[in-house]
């Protein structure tokens, strides 16, 4: 039984990430304690987190809430507050910089789901500018400081190696879908879900193509985020921010699922629309071709016309969609919360065994 404190924050997918992995590791005997940061969770979420380990929200903000590192000061100090108090006994970090500048001797795991250096690499095709390079600079100094770096897929961590030169201990587990594998009544509607506002999900593709494709285009997920960024769609139709479950209901039960993301380290909605054996529509891009490649439809990135006709040839083939969502599904069953709490688990049962060796020679 190992004590983890693991981070997470309630805005983005870290949250969902965190749960599953913490059910996974409770069902082996663990326990966790989660370590919050940056605007606290709703009502809901805190009951969710609580029913699963203890949940600590801390003081300190988010890397996009400051404009330089000297406003995440107070981040080493409150997790190493925490991990005292819970008395820690392993440390699970969903942001690498919040390695940076711990004085903690517990074995740190720092899991990259995402990062700003390798978003422009993917989005922009350029390199951080000057006045985003700190968060660069925080990010290798969390990967020099982890006993250990996750990337959830060889894509995203080839473009970490791309952008930060070798990175020590980097090694791949994929991220997993808890949604139930299930065949539902599948309505004739395309949908897709993200971030919308997020440049590198790229919302003007779909809502160009649905102008193309004579099935409704349903595309969930905010279209103005925190940052001040904001998309309108003009033929597709937006259902904002939806519960969980109502996203999940909405992938699962359509005919065809589309992803156009120009930057994505996994695609948690493709791996949820799969376990139901929707087919997928994908933009082709690395990360994509590593996990889904022979299970999916892709298109150029950024070419409506492509995503259009893409669809359109599902929309007008029945056996062909049937083919391609049993493939989806079939896929899909690689990435299972099962795989992924045994890899995380063998990693930090890995990096404990070594810490408790390195202290008896000290």
């Amino acid at each position: 039984m190992t004590r983890v404190l693991m981070t997470l924050d309630a805005v983005g997918g870290v949250w969902r990430y965190a749960l599953d992995l913490a059910r996974g590791l409770r069902e082996r005997g663990d326990e966790v304690v989660f370590a919050g940061f940056g605007p606290p969770p709703s009502p809901a979420q805190r009951d969710e987190a609580e029913a699963v380990g203890v949940l600590d929200w801390g003081r300190a903000p988010l890397e996009w809430m400051v404009a330089d590192a000297a406003g995440l000061a107070d981040v080493p100090r409150e997790i190493a507050a925490m991990a005292r108090r819970h008395r820690a006994e392993l440390l699970h970090l969903n942001l690498p910089g919040q390695a940076a500048g711990l004085d903690l001797d517990l074995p740190i795991v720092a899991v990259s789901h995402s990062c700003v250096a390798t978003w422009f690499g993917a989005v922009r095709g350029s390199a951080l500018p000057p006045d985003w390079a700190w968060q660069a600079r925080l990010a290798r100094a969390g990967f020099d400081a982890a006993d250990a770096v996750v990337a959830p897929s060889r894509a995203h961590a080839d473009a970490l190696t791309a952008c930060y030169g070798p990175i020590d201990r980097l090694q791949v587990v994929h991220n997993a879908s808890n949604a139930p594998a299930i065949r539902l009544p599948q309505r004739p509607i395309v949908a897709a879900a993200g971030r919308w506002w997020d440049e590198g999900k790229d919302a003007a593709t779909p809502d160009l193509a649905a102008a193309e494709i004579r099935w409704p285009v349903h595309m969930a997920g905010p279209t103005r985020g925190d940052n001040g960024a904001q998309v309108t769609l003009h033929h597709a139709t937006a259902l904002g921010s939806l519960p969980h479950a109502d996203t999940l209901a909405l992938v699962q039960g359509a005919g065809i699922f589309v992803s156009p993301s120009i930057y994505e380290p996994f695609g948690l909605a493709v791996a949820e629309a799969a376990r139901a054996a929707v087919p997928l529509v994908l933009s082709d891009i690395p990360t994509y071709r590593e996990l889904w490649g022979g299970a999916a439809l892709f298109f150029a990135p950024r070419d409506a016309a492509a995503l259009a006709a893409a669809v359109s040839r599902l929309i007008d083939d029945p056996a062909l969609r049937a083919r391609m969502g049993q493939a989806a599904q079939d896929r899909a069953a690689r990435y299972s919360l099962a795989a992924q709490v045994h890899a995380l688990a063998a990693i930090h049962d890995r990096l404990r065994a070594e810490h408790a060796a390195g202290a008896e020679v000290h």
